[in-house]
């Protein structure tokens, strides 16, 4: 284990939707509930909270999971409006949503890094992290292909595997 990175992973899929679909899913509050959060919420300049616009560089957001009863604050470091985007997540770590295409379809690529080395965030974050990426990366392709979401919404049944 000792050439294992505990500071970053990379988590790849394909989805069968177009690029602005999926720029969209990733950058506006009312999408990313759809298929990633409870809730999302943004704020802008001058204090003004919007929920449809899309979301760019500076804004600062919390977001909500079902099943998960904390609130994660964060910032938005880069959105192009076409194929990048990326926040601070999970603390201080950094995740970059990079688009592209592939064979007529997006290749989504989501790199978490800058992640701590101390023993809680190697399993908090790099390794739940991890995982619970892979789990809403095919959560997105579902809803984007599909029209179906695999989270579990009825959290009072004690038992939610959302990522």
């Amino acid at each position: 284990m000792q050439d294992f990175d505990w500071t970053k992973f990379t988590q790849r899929i394909v989805v069968n939707a177009p690029m602005e679909k999926v720029y969209t899913a990733w950058t506006n509050c009312q999408e990313l509930e759809k298929w990633f959060l409870s809730k999302a919420r943004v704020k802008k300049s001058a204090d003004v909270v919007e929920i449809s616009d899309a979301m760019q560089a500076g804004d600062e957001y919390a977001w909500n999971w079902f099943g998960y009863e904390f609130t994660e604050y964060g910032e938005i470091l880069e959105a192009n409006g076409k194929d990048l985007f990326a926040f601070y997540f999970a603390g201080k770590t950094k995740v970059e949503v990079k688009l592209s295409m592939i064979n007529n379809q997006v290749l989504v690529t989501l790199t978490q890094s800058e992640i701590p080395e101390d023993d809680d965030s190697k399993k908090s974050i790099r390794l739940g992290c991890s995982s619970g990426w892979a789990f809403y990366l095919v959560n997105l392709k579902a809803w984007l292909e599909h029209g179906i979401d695999l989270r579990n919404k009825d959290i009072g049944n004690g038992i939610v595997v959302n990522g």
